[in-house]
Parts: C-alpha cells; sequence; structure tokens
C-alpha cells in the first residue's frame, strides 16, 4: 500500500529529474494552448475547472458553471472533454474569449503547479484532490458521485483548503453559488485561510515524499 502522494517527483521533492508525468494518458493534453496563455496571467488570477475523465455533467450544470464564470470577471482555464463540449453555450467561447480559455484536456499537474492557478473548481476525484493538495492549490468542490464527497469532505472538514458548491433540491449547482464561491476562495478573509491552510499541505505532501518522509 502507498503512504502518500504519488504525483511525479519533480512536482514534490525534485529528486528524480526525470520524473514528470505519470507515463500515461487518457487524452491528448493541449499544452502548446494552455501553458502560453496561463504565462500570460498574474499570480493566483485564473480559476481552473475540471471534472475528470470520467464524469459526466450534465447540460444544464454546464450552462450554470458557464455563467458562473461569465459573471465572475476572473480569468478562468476550463477543460471541457470533446464528447462534452457539445453541452457548452453556444457563444460562451466568443463572449468571453477575452479572459476565459476552454480546452478539450490539459497537462494538469503543470497547470495547477504554475503561479497564476488561484483556485481549482474540481469534482474531487482522487487524482486532483491529491494534486491540488500536493501542489496547494486551493479548491472548490463539486462532486459527482462514487468516493468524490468523501474527498470533498477531507477537503473542506479536515484539510480546509476549500468549500463546497452547495446544489439546489435538484442537485444543479446555481451560476450565484459557483460566482460567490469563487469569490470567497480567490479574496477576503476565509480565502486568506484557505490559501494558509493549502500551503502547510503543499508543505506536508513534500516532506512525506522525501528520502524518509
Amino acid at each position: 500500500m502507498t503512504i502518500g502522494p504519488t504525483i511525479p517527483s519533480m512536482y514534490l521533492d525534485k529528486r528524480l529529474q526525470d520524473d514528470k508525468q505519470y507515463g500515461l494518458s487518457l487524452f491528448n493534453p493541449m499544452t502548446n494552448a494552455c501553458m502560453p496563455w496561463l504565462n500570460e496571467r498574474s499570480t493566483s488570477s485564473v480559476v481552473y475547472i475540471s471534472f475528470g475523465s470520467i464524469a459526466e455533467v450534465d447540460a444544464e450544470q454546464m450552462e450554470e458553471v458557464a455563467w458562473g464564470l461569465r459573471t465572475s470577471n476572473y480569468y478562468f482555464l476550463w477543460v471541457v472533454r470533446e464528447s462534452e463540449s457539445n453541452k457548452l453555450p453556444k457563444d460562451l467561447v466568443k463572449e468571453t474569449s477575452d479572459r476565459g480559455l476552454v480546452i478539450s484536456w490539459c497537462p494538469q499537474l503543470e497547470v495547477l503547479a504554475h503561479k497564476s492557478i488561484g483556485c481549482f473548481i474540481t469534482h474531487c476525484g482522487w487524482n486532483s484532490t491529491l494534486e491540488a493538495l500536493s501542489l496547494g492549490v486551493p479548491m472548490i468542490a463539486m462532486p459527482q458521485w462514487t468516493d468524490q464527497s468523501t474527498n470533498a469532505k477531507f477537503v473542506i472538514d479536515i484539510w480546509k483548503m476549500g468549500i463546497k458548491a452547495q446544489p439546489d433540491e435538484n442537485g444543479i449547482v446555481r451560476r450565484d453559488v459557483i460566482g460567490q464561491c469563487i469569490s470567497i476562495v480567490m479574496e477576503g478573509e476565509i480565502g486568506q485561510e484557505i490559501r494558509k491552510s493549502a500551503k502547510k499541505w503543499k508543505e506536508f505532501a513534500r516532506q512525506a515524499f522525501e528520502e524518509g518522509g
């Protein structure tokens, strides 16, 4: 049984110079599209959104996320798999091109490690959760199924690295809730406390990964 994070060494202790990726990817990451874009953004100014490689988000929820991002006034990088792209509002990409980038897949470790990322809207799959924890990225939890609600509870109540975007009685997280969550995490006192906790857990992860850790 593995103890501690299993993400590549170069994102933690940097002892293994060639250990930069997992060695497999279900999709082709659009590195050349997203990394130069992130390089142009200032520190902690971008909201990163990804619901992972498997979860299917219904069209109503996609629209609510889109509107939440539209009205948040932050830069955003949103990973929408090709199989899910037909659920996006048709004018979203054109109308938000000045501050948003929608891509089909990305090198998530590189993205989460980038200085421009201010928070991560995530489904709380275990890989994504561990990566965000290990790289010290505050999270907005939108769990969908299986273990994700448990993972979200750890993020919020145990590690105190984020908040949950609460769904309504129909199970949909509405645009105003998404916008409020972004504001809470990206600015204000609660956001500062979350970033403090994120920094602490990032250091714990690094220590756990070191020789003898």
